[in-house]
């Protein structure tokens, strides 16, 4: 038995395909959807990433900031302490040699050998030794020094070391200097300087004239009333030149005066021998007025400061033997 083909069903496949193609297109433009979506998102998300990222970025740039500062602040502290440390290692190390000289002192009080009541009359001695220098040399008090003097002779006899037996008369020979000069050379000075003064007024303002025996007659005639002079003298006549040249030799005696308290040997001569000036301004040539120049000459030349070739000698020897010691 035989069949014949259906010839209506062939249209299926067309049909069919058609579909297929639709199925296609829309899964193609699903898959382009989901790929553009994916995309997007992933866009997204890197974008996020790098905000995150930047944002990091500058809190650890930030961090890294606050980093620095910190180490520059505490680089700094370490500097202070550093410095601070210089400071009390110095000041340590200056406490532990003061406290080494303390020490070194108390050992040498202590120690018997060295007699620590020796020392301290030792000390003592020249530290009056000292005084009396500077009192002759600063203040010119001769009295003082003698004073200081005679306390450290009064101390060193407390010493028994026999070593110190030459000292002691080293100092016997500069106290006898001292007492041989009498007293200070500027206040003696001044002392004959105000007695100048004082008695430098009794000078008569013209010499004595006399008409001798053997004089003409009209000369012991008129002698009472004729006074011959001659013209050119530098004795001064008129009331007012006597009155101004006395007050220059008051002010050349008082700068004489004031040379002589602050030592000034070349402004008290200068001063001296302005004055000689103005005596011959003041009083005629006589045998009065020449002693009274030489007088006054001679208190020129005196010194006003101490010359004692042995000042200083023992507070010198002292020191050399403690030195040695």
């Amino acid at each position: 038995m035989s069949s014949t083909p259906d010839p209506s069903p062939a249209p299926a496949p067309r049909r069919s395909r058609g579909w297929a193609w639709l199925l296609l297109i829309l899964a193609l433009a699903a898959a382009g959807a989901w790929g553009w979506m994916q995309w997007q998102a992933r866009s997204e998300r890197e974008r996020a990433k790098a905000e995150d990222a930047g944002q990091r970025l500058d809190a650890l740039e930030g961090r890294i900031d606050s980093i620095r500062r910190d180490q520059r602040a505490q680089l700094q502290r370490l500097q202070q302490a550093d410095a601070t440390n210089r400071v009390l290692r110095d000041e340590l190390l200056g406490i532990g040699q003061r406290a080494a000289l303390l020490e070194d002192s108390v050992s040498k009080l202590a120690d018997p050998d060295r007699h620590g009541a020796q020392a301290l009359r030792l000390d003592e001695t020249e530290l009056l030794l000292s005084l009396a220098q500077q009192r002759l040399l600063i203040a010119g008090d001769l009295d003082g020094a003698r004073r200081a003097y005679a306390l450290a002779a009064h101390v060193l006899d407390g010493v028994d070391d026999p070593a110190y037996l030459s000292l002691r008369q080293t100092l016997q020979q500069e106290r006898a200097g001292l007492d041989a000069l009498g007293a200070e050379p500027r206040v003696r000075a001044m002392a004959e300087l105000d007695a100048f003064a004082q008695t430098i007024t009794a000078l008569p303002a013209e010499p004595a004239t006399t008409t001798p025996a053997d004089a003409p007659w009209w000369r012991r005639a008129f002698a009472s009333l004729i006074d011959v002079r001659p013209s050119d003298r530098s004795v001064a006549v008129q009331p007012a030149d006597r009155i101004a040249a006395m007050a220059g030799l008051q002010l050349e005696l008082s700068l004489a005066r004031a040379a002589a308290e602050r030592r000034d040997g070349d402004g008290f001569r200068a001063a001296l021998q302005r004055a000689n000036g103005w005596m011959t301004r003041l009083w005629p040539d006589s045998p009065m007025l020449q002693r009274q120049r030489e007088q006054l000459r001679t208190i020129a030349a005196q010194p006003l400061s101490l010359t004692l070739p042995t000042l200083g000698s023992t507070l010198e020897q002292l020191r050399q033997l403690r030195s040695a010691s």
